[in-house]
């Protein structure tokens, strides 16, 4: 009886023993799999959202640009010589630029987001500050170009800020 009882226990350690190492590399290397088809699909979906986010990039740079006070007022001419009805002309033109770009956000990160934003709520200021020393539309005009002899415009900080978050992604 004894003997019986040994020669099941030497038999049954061995194969518990070959079965658990059996279980843990069979585990190894179902997790090594997963983790190596989770990087395939992250890599191919990388692959096909680069173009996106570069797409995205390029319209908020695009909007910096045209935001730009010295080319927004070139573009946006005053019809009269009422400077608070130009003043509004401009600030309607910059915020409707804003709201046609305003899905772009969900491609880029959250800081560059809101350096984004600033830059726009900045040139607003600008803008507004100009018209409270401005007596006419020609003169928030020259007011606003005389502020950026002075300093550089809003959208020039957000523009840099954008060009090195795309180089981090390459």
């Amino acid at each position: 009886m004894e003997n019986l009882i040994f020669y099941v226990i030497a038999c049954t350690v061995p194969a518990i023993v070959t079965g658990a190492i059996a279980y843990y590399f069979f585990k190894l290397h179902t997790k090594n799999e997963e983790g190596r088809r989770r990087y395939l699909i992250q890599k191919e979906a990388q692959k096909n959202a680069m173009p996106i986010r570069l797409q995205a990039y390029e319209r908020i740079a695009l909007f910096l640009e045209r935001i730009s006070p010295a080319k927004l007022l070139t573009r946006t001419v005053p019809d009269s010589a009422d400077k608070n009805e130009y003043e509004g002309l401009l600030i309607r033109s910059i915020e409707s630029e804003f709201d046609h770009n305003i899905a772009q956000q969900i491609y880029m990160s959250d800081e560059c987001w809101s350096i984004v934003k600033t830059a726009k709520n900045a040139t607003i200021q600008l803008i507004r500050k100009a018209g409270m020393q401005a007596e006419t539309a020609n003169k928030l005009r020259e007011a606003v170009l005389n502020e950026l002899l002075e300093k550089q415009p809003p959208s020039n900080a957000a523009l840099a800020y954008i060009k090195k978050e795309v180089e981090e992604m390459w």
